[in-house]
């Protein structure tokens, strides 16, 4: 059962950086005008992966790093790596949401990034090797198929938006 079948409005998951508060990497918080006109027509659940592994704010950016044919979530500047421990998170945050209808996420994040993700061959590679998919939008993806996901930039395409509203607020029950 979905939230629109209850007569409530949809539930979207969103990035937590997008209007909500200031939590990307150097502080800053991404004001969305999709998003916020959108907060008058559905209930958001904000979210930011990298904040709740405990990387904090502000914080050395994380990349994606391509190794022996997978991929490692790594922080150049410290070494470390955090690629179990947002495996981890992203199976406890998408298993402790309540029924959601959609999600938003931030382009270009190595968490949030639907499609748009600079991929490198070295976590000191200058240049990115390809772009690929972040670590939670992975997940999201992986977990629900089915439901409208993108990312805000996207969603400043008309045809994109138009196809995630339609499906967001006009789909039959799933």
């Amino acid at each position: 059962m979905t939230a629109k079948s209850i007569g409530h409005r949809p539930v979207v998951c969103v990035s937590k950086c997008l209007g909500f508060a200031p939590c990307r990497y150097n502080g800053s918080i991404v004001r969305d005008g999709f998003v916020r006109k959108l907060k008058k027509r559905v209930k958001f659940i904000t979210c930011c992966p990298e904040v709740e592994i405990s990387l904090g704010v502000p914080r050395d950016p994380i990349r994606i790093v391509s190794v022996k044919g997978g991929y490692r979530l790594v922080q150049p500047a410290t070494g470390l790596d955090v690629t179990k421990r947002m495996e981890k998170k992203c199976r406890e945050i998408l298993g402790a949401l309540p029924v959601v209808d959609g999600f938003i996420l931030k382009s270009r994040s190595p968490s949030c990034g639907l499609r748009d993700v600079k991929i490198y061959a070295t976590p000191d590679s200058a240049v990115p090797a390809g772009k690929g998919t972040g670590f939670f939008a992975r997940a999201v993806v992986k977990r629900f198929p089915e439901l409208p996901i993108e990312d805000e930039n996207r969603l400043k395409i008309y045809r994109c938006r138009e196809r995630f509203l339609t499906k967001l607020f006009g789909a039959k029950e799933r």
